[in-house]
């Protein structure tokens, strides 16, 4: 006699499909039911959507428990998707990171020098400029003389005029590569002829482009020059007492001098001359004293200034200044100029008394401010044209 093996009670409520509706005996040949109770079917809409996700799927087939346990075409299984998070990515960083330190870099590449850099990249003759927290020299060098000599030497210049009835000699300072010099105007007042003499011996000729009496400047240009050391024109306004300067020109014909000192006062009105005669008192070869004449605080010094003058704002130092300074450079300790030097006082009153000619702490120098300002009208010719 075949028996259906089951617990007591545990198929009490459960129809089992493979029963007849008769009272036939269970077929001993058909499979077991199975061991636990189907679990009814849950309406669509009641299921619980889960989220997208975008992984690796894995399917696993649970089988079915049930008789021995060992398939035999009938035993079906659950296919289950489980999802396994793919590794979440790493995202690139996006932002201004790069781009501030490509501009760094660039900054600094530009910083230093800029001026001069980026003349040479444009290939434009144009004046360097910058504000007196630039530094020439290195920054560890600030104030040593030897120091500025060596940086701004090479962009002074000697400047002999040929004069009807003699020469005259001063000084100049290169502001552009290409040869663009700027001096007193009554350095190359009446000049027939302007000859150039570089701080490497080279010679050049100049021609006049501008001049304003006004403001005793001039502004002349060397034929078939380039490649020129150009001096770094700084700005006046920041100049205080007691900074010091260095004064480089040709003194007496002698190229490259060198002096030193401190800036013992500003604004001073110094009246000049403005005729031409005048011009060739200064370091004229053959008669004069060899010294410009120039008012100051109501008296006039080294000769008779004429009845043609003009006043403008000088710097005031102690740097030694003598004839064939006009024209040359001041220099603050960094090494930018800060004025050109155009008037001195000499205890001398004749050529005689070589004893007591020279410097005595009282020169002047044409804010460099002033020198800038005035570029533009000296380029288009300058007011005296």
């Amino acid at each position: 006699m075949t028996e259906s093996i089951r617990r007591s009670g545990e198929y009490e409520n459960f129809e089992n499909p493979y029963q007849a509706q008769s009272s036939a005996p269970v077929n001993p040949e058909w499979p077991p039911p199975p061991a636990y109770q189907p679990v009814p079917q849950q309406p669509v809409q009641q299921q619980v959507q889960q989220p997208v996700i975008e992984p690796t799927t894995v399917w696993q087939t649970q089988a079915a428990a049930g008789g021995n346990g060992h398939g035999n075409g009938n035993d079906g299984g659950t296919a289950l998707l489980t999802a396994e998070p793919a590794p979440a990515k790493k995202k690139r960083a996006r932002g201004p990171l790069a781009l501030l330190a490509a501009v760094a870099i660039v900054a600094a590449a530009i910083g230093g020098g800029t001026a001069y850099g980026i003349q040479e990249l444009t290939g434009k003759d144009e004046v360097v400029s910058s504000s007196t927290t630039t530094s020439v020299v290195p920054s560890s060098k600030t104030g040593d003389v030897a120091s500025i000599a060596a940086a701004v030497s090479p962009s002074v210049v000697e400047v002999s005029a040929t004069l009807s009835n003699g020469t005259s000699t001063g000084s100049g300072v290169i502001i552009t590569s290409g040869g663009e010099i700027v001096t007193n105007n009554h350095v190359i007042s009446g000049a027939n002829s302007i000859k150039v003499t570089t701080s490497d011996g080279k010679s050049y000729t100049a021609k006049v482009v501008g001049t304003d009496s006004k403001k005793d400047l001039a502004l002349i240009k060397l034929e078939n020059a380039s490649g020129l050391k150009a001096a770094t024109l700084g700005d006046s306004d920041g100049v205080k007492v007691g900074d010091t300067v260095v004064a480089i020109g040709s003194p007496e014909g002698l190229t490259g001098t060198v002096t030193s000192g401190i800036v013992s006062a500003l604004n001073r009105d110094v009246t000049v001359s403005t005729d031409e005669s005048q011009s060739q008192g200064q370091g004229q070869q053959g008669g004069g004293d060899g010294s410009w004449p120039f008012q100051f605080g109501g008296q006039e010094f080294n000769g008779d200034t004429g009845s043609s003058t003009t006043t403008y704002k000088a710097l005031q130092t102690d740097a030694s200044l003598n004839p064939g300074n006009s024209g040359g450079a001041l220099i603050d300790a960094s090494g930018n100029i800060i004025g050109i030097n155009s008037a001195m006082y000499s205890a001398a009153t004749d050529s005689s008394s070589s004893s007591d000619a020279g410097s005595v702490g009282l020169g002047f120098a044409i804010p460099i401010n002033t020198v800038k300002a005035d570029l533009a009208g000296l380029r288009a010719g300058g007011s005296d044209s």
